[in-house]
């Protein structure tokens, strides 16, 4: 077993283990391509990408699990209550990003204050426009599986 797991780098002062799943080539390559870390890409388009992927998924528990699940306005609640927390999110992604930047010599364009900026305004755009998406989409799921189940026959 010590033969697979090692301290990162052979350094065992780092605190981290290299084991066969962390250093793998592939866990490198999938984490590489997460949009916080590729390359090439705006602070802007970051955002949106990451805002994308969690307002299309925070819907589902606040319209599910909510207190006005069961009513007919349970869904709109839901939506309402994802923008919600969008906005709480944001205004601390705000808040994280005026403390932590002060300097604009980063190499990484994320790390300086004016695309910390572009990555929130992003976030917000994205995950407002996903949690609609959701929304509209589950707002019409009736109409759409009756239409998916007409072309079947």
């Amino acid at each position: 077993m010590t033969d697979y797991i090692k301290p990162y780098n052979n350094d065992p002062f780092v605190g981290n283990l290299a084991t066969p799943i962390t250093s793998s080539g592939l866990t490198k390559s999938f984490l590489g391509n997460l949009p916080a870390y590729r390359r090439g890409l705006s602070p802007l388009l970051r955002g949106v990408e990451i805002g994308m992927a969690h307002g299309y998924f925070l819907i589902g528990p606040f319209d599910k699990l909510g207190p006005l699940r069961n009513t007919e306005v349970g869904l709109l609640a839901g939506f309402l209550s994802t923008v919600g927390l969008t906005v709480i999110l944001t205004t601390c992604l705000a808040m994280y990003g005026s403390v932590s930047f002060d300097q604009d010599d980063s190499k990484d364009s994320l790390q300086t204050k004016t695309g910390w900026k572009q990555f929130t305004a992003g976030f917000l755009v994205g995950t407002i426009g996903s949690a609609g998406f959701a929304y509209l989409l589950l707002l019409n799921f009736p109409v759409l599986q009756t239409a998916g189940l007409s072309l079947l026959n």
